[in-house]
């Protein structure tokens, strides 16, 4: 499952990373982001809340991406396999996701731990 890219144009604030592709890999258990400048990461679980909406969920290891729809010119929503699709995620916040995506999977597994969670 594929999704083109946005244009970048007149709608790109300047400093915004602006995705080249978006894709689902791995049998929709991860989420491949290309940017123009040349990074690129695959997502393998994407946290979708802001941190002060942040919950954690136990058994998602088998989630699968179904959807990807754009929303805007902006970002895309991501519809999964388990009929979640309330997280809307931006072109800054994919990118961060990648930059940071040691420390948050990390934070993430810890905090699994902490609450005798398991990612099933």
């Amino acid at each position: 499952m594929s999704e083109s890219a946005p244009q970048a144009g007149a709608d790109n604030p300047a400093g915004v990373p602006w995705p080249i592709e978006i894709r689902v890999i791995d049998d929709g258990h991860a989420l491949k982001v290309a940017f123009e400048h040349g990074a690129s990461f695959t997502l393998p679980e994407v946290e979708g809340h802001h941190p002060t909406q942040k919950v954690t969920v136990p058994g998602k290891r088998a989630v699968r991406i179904v959807q990807v729809e754009p929303v805007g010119n902006y970002a895309v929503r991501l519809l999964f396999d388990d009929r979640h699709g309330t997280g809307i995620y931006t072109w800054t916040l994919l990118y961060e996701y990648g930059v940071e995506q040691e420390q948050k999977f990390g934070a993430y597994l810890a905090e699994m731990e902490k609450r005798g969670l398991s990612r099933g």
